[in-house]
């Protein structure tokens, strides 16, 4: 499918062979947070756990920590300015829009065209409240579209959608619930030499395991919801030590994996969310229930030790 918020650039595709490169950083500790979503009680939430980290550690931002901030740009922005980063289809798309691209996030088939024509005019509304900050577009445009860590000797390609391109969704939980799926995944494990793929993008999580101890962790949302009757979001923590609160992992030979519940304050984020996105409007329309009562989806649909039967 084609048009404005399906289509894929041209310029978002790098290809798995890209992350076969050589690491850019080397930690004990890296947290991945995708899907902020301009959410300032999520990653505050984040940065108190990570702070509280021991040990040589980064974290890394991989992309669409904008969306729902139009009062807040500045103040995400300036926090995530401190750590590491690549760029989402949303940071793309403000700093370095592609014409055609509507919101940038290729969004396939199974996703409705309302949802699509809304998710294009919030990217537009935003567009509008960063344009207040020049310098801060330039630094985004300036970000990489992924990265390459190693953690306890493992590679860790760090992507937003997946290992061909900045808006794919072939780590989705939707894709990688097919044999088609789990078979491209494996020859882009091949390619980019990786043990474990860190990704987000598609909104709702999946950590799926791959034989010769691979994984793909795809934390879904840094700031919303991503299971029924929840209120907080995921970022993905990878270590050579397991956490203390980890919603569920695996194991990715000397490394662990583990989803990391960001548990927010949900009602002030409702009240901040409604004060910007008033009832009606297009982020509301399209995120007010997630917010309040988190997805159709469980969390035990997310954890997928052994490659499932194809759906």
């Amino acid at each position: 499918m084609t048009g404005p918020g399906r289509a894929c650039p041209v310029s978002y595709r790098y290809g798995a062979g890209a992350l076969a490169a050589s690491g850019q950083l080397e930690v004990d500790t890296l947290w991945v947070a995708g899907g902020l979503y301009g959410n300032p009680f999520a990653l505050q939430r984040l940065l108190e756990l990570y702070d509280a980290e021991r040990g040589s550690k980064a974290l890394v931002f991989n992309g669409d920590f904008h969306w729902f901030d139009i009062d807040d740009f500045e103040l995400i922005d300036e926090a995530v300015s401190r750590h590491l980063a690549i760029r989402g289809n949303i940071e793309t798309e403000l700093a370095a829009p592609a014409e055609g691209a509507g919101c940038g996030c290729s969004y396939p088939d199974w996703v409705d065209d309302g949802t699509v024509e809304r998710s294009n005019r919030i990217l537009e509304r935003l567009r509008g409240a960063a344009r207040r900050f020049p310098v801060a577009l330039a630094r985004l445009a300036g970000l990489p579209m992924h990265m390459v860590a190693t953690v306890g000797g493992e590679r860790v390609a760090v992507v937003h959608g997946d290992a061909d391109s900045l808006a794919g969704w072939g780590f989705s939980q939707e894709a990688l619930a097919t044999c088609g799926g789990r078979d491209a995944a494996l020859r882009a494990f091949a390619s980019s030499r990786a043990r474990v793929f860190a990704s987000s993008h598609s909104c709702l999580p999946v950590m799926q395991g791959f034989p010769g101890g691979r994984v793909i962790a795809n934390n879904g949302a840094a700031g919303m919801p991503n299971f029924r009757g929840t209120t907080w979001g995921l970022a993905t923590r990878i270590s050579v030590v397991p956490g203390r609160s980890a919603s569920y992992r695996s194991q990715a030979g000397n490394a662990v994996v583990e989803a990391i519940p960001l548990d927010y304050d949900a009602a002030a984020w409702q009240r901040r969310f409604s004060g910007q996105w008033p009832a009606g409007s297009d982020a509301w329309r399209s995120y007010h229930g997630r917010i309040v009562n988190g997805p159709g989806y469980g969390m035990e649909q997310a954890l997928r030790l052994e490659p499932a039967l194809a759906a």
